[in-house]
């Protein structure tokens, strides 16, 4: 059976990402393509037990260097528990944010650690997507959107608003640093059309 693709979503917290993850595995779906629809952290039993350990309490639990090992722990049970079958069957992987997140978050907006997280990557991860879509918001609205949700995961938006535009920037640069797969959208519009917007890529790309 054919490897299946891996399409990753990115961007600030409350940039519309989860919608747009959902409305194209909605899309690819109804195409009657196979497709897992997961998240980071998360996304496996063991990785969504360390997300609670990330995205709930107070903004300085953890350094950054611990928060780069959590999420690579995560990441590695939704690898082999999650991702790597999903592919190995032929079935597309639609995945709200992955490595690229800890490369912006704590590799670039919280201490000159990207070094550390991609020398982890590479040993312990060692996979990257075939395309990932950068959704781009403006930090205040986005900031506004995430708070307003009272989802309890509220941790790195209780950063506040200077951190999210480091991380807004930082996520222009990651789009910037890998241009064949990703592409920077620009989350200001109706979702319904950013959506066809990303079916029409997917469909040119893979």
């Amino acid at each position: 059976m054919s490897q299946g693709h891996f399409i990753t979503f990115e961007g600030i917290d409350g940039s519309g990402k989860s919608t747009q993850a959902r409305l194209l595995a909605a899309v690819l779906k109804a195409r009657g393509i196979d497709v897992v629809l997961t998240r980071e952290p998360g996304g496996a039993p063991g990785a969504e037990e360390i997300r609670r350990l990330l995205v709930e309490g107070a903004p300085d639990r953890w350094s950054p260097e611990t928060e780069i090992l959590l999420f690579t722990a995560a990441r590695r049970d939704h690898l082999e528990k999650t991702i790597e079958p999903a592919l190995a069957r032929g079935a597309t992987v639609v995945c709200d944010r992955f490595a690229d997140s800890t490369r912006v978050y704590q590799g670039a907006t919280r201490g000159d650690l990207r070094d550390l997280v991609d020398r982890l990557h590479d040993e312990v991860i060692a996979r990257e997507p075939d395309l990932t879509f950068v959704i781009d918001m403006d930090p205040a609205e986005a900031l506004r959107r995430g708070l307003a949700r009272q989802s309890g995961e509220d941790r790195f938006e209780d950063m506040g608003e200077d951190f999210q535009r480091r991380l807004r920037e930082g996520f222009q640069a990651l789009a910037s640093e890998y241009p064949e797969r990703c592409h920077l959208i620009d989350g200001a519009r109706d979702p319904n059309q950013i959506a066809e917007d990303l079916a029409a890529v997917v469909a040119s790309k893979l």
